[in-house]
């Protein structure tokens, strides 16, 4: 198929890019299945020890909507509570540091039009 024909033919993809807590990753790649839509997790690290990956769909523009219910529904934001990092050089010891509450959890999707798509 020649690169016109084939941007011609997918014209209606779009390719989505979520980005998500590595905990959540196995039940929504689950879900994503469970719909006939196939992704690829890329791991991409974190911060505040929280692991993220990033999970690239490529989808009809038709599933996008399906895409996006289904990242709510399986990367849902919830609360921890966290202990800061008591310095070994704090000169203090009786001073404990007070645990406090963290949202985590939640995903950010990029949605972009696909120009050309080949599966070789």
């Amino acid at each position: 198929m020649s690169g016109q024909a084939a941007g011609a033919a997918n014209a209606g993809m779009k390719l989505v890019v979520a980005v998500v807590q590595e905990s959540d990753m196995r039940a929504l790649l689950a879900a994503l299945r469970a719909a006939h839509i196939g992704a690829t997790e890329i791991a991409t690290g974190g911060f505040r020890r929280g692991a993220t990956s990033t999970v690239l769909i490529g989808v009809p523009a038709a599933l996008v909507a399906t895409v996006r219910d289904l990242v709510i529904q399986h990367c849902g934001r919830r609360h921890r509570l966290h202990l800061p990092y008591a310095s070994a050089l704090d000169p203090s010891p009786l001073a404990m540091p007070e645990r406090f509450d963290v949202e985590v959890g939640g995903a950010v999707l990029f949605v972009r039009s696909i120009v050309r798509f080949e599966r070789l």
